[in-house]
């Protein structure tokens, strides 16, 4: 019953996840536009995918922060860790019981970028990172790079259990490709405050699914109020 639930959730959560996709898209393009801004942050994230699809999958780095992620988010709802287990291409976290944000935390947390985030900030606290801004957008374009392309490769190479186990593929690939574009718009909006506007899309995402779910339950009135047939 609960699986089918989610896979009901999952479908009203399509068109918000076809909005947001086209905000996000709206989002880049704007930071494109500066791109004296945005040009170290864009430079890391290409340098990733270069070195990735050319040179070295980082497959170890993944599995390492895919399965600390895991964990973190266990002990945040208060779960007891068992074991970790972290190998060249798989890995394991064995708990005393799971749930779905515990399952599908490490599609959607960017492990590296909030490392990063925590180490600049709690560096920012004693001296002045100014000058080495750049370096940080750098760094943040090249891992949010990693996320998303590890993520991308988990889920369409791999048979992956943890899908399964949170409600069903379709289910979690809805909620994870959902999250992701929600992370994204959140993470330019902290990097390019002065070039992302997210308050504006947030108010159009709302107002576009708004009018989808109206066309939605006025169909679904008009198959109960349809004259029988004689």
């Amino acid at each position: 019953m609960l699986r089918i639930l989610k896979f009901l959730l999952a479908i009203v959560l399509l068109p918000f996840t076809f909005w947001v996709a086209l905000e996000d898209g709206l989002i880049l393009l704007g930071v494109v536009e500066h791109l004296g801004a945005a040009i170290s942050f864009l430079l890391g994230a290409a340098i990733y995918a270069a070195i990735h699809y050319k040179y070295y999958n980082f497959s170890r780095p993944y599995v390492l922060v895919h399965e600390i992620t895991h964990a973190v988010a266990a002990i945040l709802c208060c779960i007891r860790i068992k074991d970790v287990n972290v190998g060249q291409d798989s890995g394991y976290v064995k708990m005393s019981r799971t749930n779905t944000f515990v399952v599908l935390a490490p599609y959607f947390v960017p492990g590296y970028v909030v490392l990063i985030a925590l180490i600049y900030l709690f560096l920012g606290c004693w001296v002045d990172l100014t000058p080495y801004r750049q370096v940080f957008l750098f760094a943040v374009g090249f891992f949010m790079a990693f996320h998303f392309i590890q993520t991308f490769h988990t889920l369409w190479e791999a048979d992956q259990p943890d899908l399964k186990l949170a409600g069903g593929k379709f289910f979690s690939c809805v909620t994870i490709i959902l999250v992701n574009l929600v992370v994204l718009a959140i993470v330019l909006k902290i990097l390019f405050p002065q070039e992302v506007f997210l308050l504006e899309s947030v108010r159009r995402v709302a107002a576009q699914a708004a009018k989808c779910g109206q066309i939605i339950v006025h169909y679904i009135l008009g198959l109960f109020n349809k004259p029988a047939a004689l």
